[in-house]
């Protein structure tokens, strides 16, 4: 099984292209698309989404995950082997996945070695088509990753600084997500249950759903990703809030009434 994760947007080729190039390798292969709607460049929105499918697909499946501002460049295409497999480019895109594949080894795709497996020319700015795409088929025919490229360092793979940062009682917390309901979606797990959550100057409840409050308030909560999230009921809170993926903001956990 192959999932796709990708910033191509629906409008042109780019995403029947790529599922063309895996069906000519294994034209068994099954493909789910996950989105090709990640904001376009957004490592960090990419990397959530790539992790939330990597925790609830089977053993053995091949994620690939094209958001590539820079395609083309000296960054590494790579593969990490664990009990489910990335394809992607090393960017910074297996930061958050990489937590729940138990990685054991990881390789850098040799270009010219897959360029001799596909027959043809890789493209310089079309790599999901001609090498992430290629690869996630060929791992699907069962290829070792070795015949794909050298092993790496997992260490040296890159990653994205997502670590929430303790500022006195606060949080400088990092916006990793807006879903379609505008709800912003912070990058701080395990942190217990509290009262309130301060954010922007706004001090608001912390609950367990949407319809706690009424249409139109703010609330946070757990939500089902296990990291802390603001929402509006029946509104966007990006939009009430002015946030962004990728916005530092501080937050206070409030754990007693006051």
């Amino acid at each position: 099984m192959i999932t796709l994760t990708t910033d191509f947007g629906i409008k042109g080729p780019y995403v029947g292209e790529m599922k063309g190039a895996i069906l000519t390798i294994n034209p068994e292969a099954k493909i789910v698309d996950i989105t090709h709607s990640i904001t376009r460049h957004s490592i960090v929105e990419g990397s959530f989404v790539m992790e939330q499918v990597v925790k609830y697909f089977p053993p053995n499946t091949i994620h690939v995950g094209v958001i590539d501002p820079g395609v083309g460049t000296e960054r590494r295409a790579i593969i990490i082997e664990g009990t489910q497999f990335l394809v992607l480019p090393d960017n910074g895109l297996a930061t958050l996945p990489l937590k729940w594949i138990q990685p054991k080894a990881a390789y850098a795709i040799d270009l010219k070695k897959m360029e001799n497996i596909i027959g043809r020319k890789i493209s310089s700015t079309f790599h999901g088509r001609d090498v992430f795409g290629p690869a996630g088929a060929l791992l699907s025919l069962g290829y070792e990753p070795s015949r794909l490229g050298d092993e790496i360092d997992l260490e040296t793979i890159a990653r994205l600084d997502l670590e929430p940062k303790k500022e006195g009682d606060s949080w400088l917390l990092k916006v990793i997500y807006i879903d379609d309901f505008g709800n912003v979606i912070l990058n701080i797990e395990n942190y217990g249950k509290p009262k309130y959550v301060e954010i922007l100057g706004r001090k608001i409840p912390y609950l367990d759903t949407y319809g706690k409050v009424k249409p139109g308030e703010l609330l946070s909560l757990p939500g089902s990703h296990d990291y802390l999230e603001i929402a509006v009921n029946q509104g966007s809170a990006a939009e009430f809030l002015g946030l962004k993926v990728g916005d530092e903001v501080k937050v206070k956990l409030i754990y007693e009434e006051g």
